[in-house]
């Protein structure tokens, strides 16, 4: 019947007859040649929802809010417009006072004692269930800095959580719940992971409980950080989503979903999510010893580019170029030198710079290893022994009996925390004021924001000294967008923070 058809058949005809053949083969073979092709339909994702649903929580965080020491402003000293600002947007009880004969519902009653410190929610994540017994995998960012981590699941019952550990430097953290039978995730095989592959996506985006989204696989091992080679996506993610699981086609997580590369805030069709190997690699340490331990041998690296390869007889650009050995070190006790290109640790090759410091991290400190290096024309191995990386900075626990109350020379607000200047830095910077970035999180990093910059101003208030900094954060519409001048180096720049974001 094909030979019959030629190009003179009407268009409509033809056009029916090709749909009919399509819809009557599905998703049968089609051979022509040596080449096969499948036709497939779209996946239907219901069953997955159904199966891993369960197993994904909401976590809500809260921080106190010092109510007796914001600006230096106490209950007998506040105007009205300040009380009603605390209590829409803050949710700080307002005393009653002269200024404020009929408190809100807010406000505590006549007869009972203020408390000192009153929760704020914070911020909105997602995570989900490792173990049947309460433990839950999430991101560092979504927990960090907590005093409360409430964790809420599908079936609407809400439990205070423990925060395990955090390891920032992967942004994994494990909490825990007590809860028993809950439904545990199947953990999937990252390595069996195909780019062009779906998966899929639930969360919390912008607060709203269990949205399910769904995209492919883009790449793999795709290099944004030290120790971590993460899986990009084209699956929707955005704040909210941060912690909650990736999905393969099998109902496996086969990562978290961490971070979006965004040049407005929101999502623009890349995200990246951390490999459930990575993952539980981590989680395992943090359930183990509440902190992660990594190796280290003392080396600043640089890529090695296709130039420098062919010019010193490498061949092909791999490994890692040393350009200087730390003093006394593992590698200067080894006998590294600077020049060296280290191609291989114990078998395992090196094929790009940022390989290196992800193989040495997840060695343990003590273990005897053996580099190959490429030195002068010719390749030599040497022994040399890990040692441990400075611990990190832990993320605060959350109702910890011997956390340190913050100092009058730091505070928290806008996904910042801040520090005077020294005299020092002021003369160094030739500024008069400013305070310092210590720490941030995801709202003020997305803002552009880095440790170290220099606060000069908020929403148009000068900021000179932590106090003032408190004292802006106090003052500005949480609902609106907040404009930041910060100094960096030797320019001045703005950013802008969406406190929801």
């Amino acid at each position: 019947m094909m030979g019959n058809w030629n190009f003179k058949t009407p268009r409509v005809l033809l056009s029916v007859f090709l749909t009919l053949t399509v819809f009557s083969i599905g998703s049968v073979p089609l051979t022509s040649g040596a080449q096969t092709a499948t036709l497939r339909g779209l996946p239907d994702f219901t069953e997955l929802v159904e199966q891993v649903g369960p197993s994904v929580v909401n976590i809500r965080t809260l921080e106190k809010v010092r109510t007796n020491s914001i600006n230096g402003i106490n209950g007998n000293g506040m105007d009205d417009e300040t009380q009603e600002l605390l209590r829409r947007f803050f949710g700080i009880p307002v005393p009653n006072t002269p200024n404020n004969p009929n408190p809100p519902k807010q406000a505590p009653r006549q007869g009972r004692t203020p408390s000192p410190e009153e929760s704020q929610p914070r911020g909105v994540g997602s995570g989900f269930v490792l173990t049947s017994d309460g433990f839950i995998l999430t991101n560092a960012h979504v927990v960090e800095g907590a005093d409360e981590v409430l964790v809420t699941l599908t079936d609407k019952r809400e439990f205070k959580a423990k925060i395990i550990g955090a390891d920032k430097r992967t942004d994994v953290a494990v909490v825990k719940i007590q809860a028993t039978g809950l439904p545990a995730v199947k953990v999937g095989d990252v390595s069996r992971l195909k780019v062009g592959e779906w998966v899929m996506a639930i969360g919390s985006p912008f607060g709203l409980d269990n949205s399910v989204t769904a995209g492919i696989v883009s790449a793999k091992q795709r290099d944004t950080g030290d120790y971590l080679p993460f899986i990009q996506t084209d699956v929707a993610i955005n704040p909210g989503n941060s912690g909650g699981p990736l999905i393969n086609m099998r109902g496996e997580v086969v990562g978290i979903n961490s971070q979006i590369y965004s040049r407005s805030g929101g999502f623009m069709g890349i995200s990246f999510a951390i490999p459930m190997d990575e993952a539980m690699r981590v989680s395992e340490q943090l359930r183990s010893n509440g902190r992660v331990t990594r190796g280290r041998i003392g080396v600043q690296i640089e890529p090695v580019t296709k130039e420098i390869a062919e010019s010193i007889g490498l061949g092909k650009a791999q490994g890692a170029l040393i350009n200087r050995i730390e003093p006394g070190a593992p590698a200067d006790k080894a006998g590294l030198e600077a020049g060296d290109v280290i191609v291989k640790i114990d078998g395992k090759a090196i094929e790009k710079s940022s390989d290196l410091p992800r193989l040495v991290g997840n060695t343990k400190p003590g273990t005897k290893s053996t580099l190959t290096v490429f030195r002068r024309g010719a390749f030599k191995e040497l022994s040399i022994v890990i040692a441990e990386l400075e611990p990190e900075k832990q993320a605060k626990r959350g109702n910890e009996l011997d956390e340190k109350p913050k100092t009058a020379s730091t505070v928290q607000g806008l996904g910042l925390v801040v520090v005077d200047l020294t005299d020092a830095q002021k003369t160094e910077l030739k500024i008069k004021g400013g305070v310092r970035v210590e720490s941030l999180q995801d709202m003020a990093s997305r803002a552009g924001l880095r440790e170290g910059d220099v606060i000069l101003a908020i929403g148009n208030i000068e900021v000179a000294h932590v106090k003032d900094f408190s004292g802006a954060v106090v003052k500005m519409d949480k609902t609106k967008p907040v404009s930041v001048l910060f100094r960096r180096g030797e320019l001045t720049r703005f950013a802008l923070i969406r406190p929801n974001s």
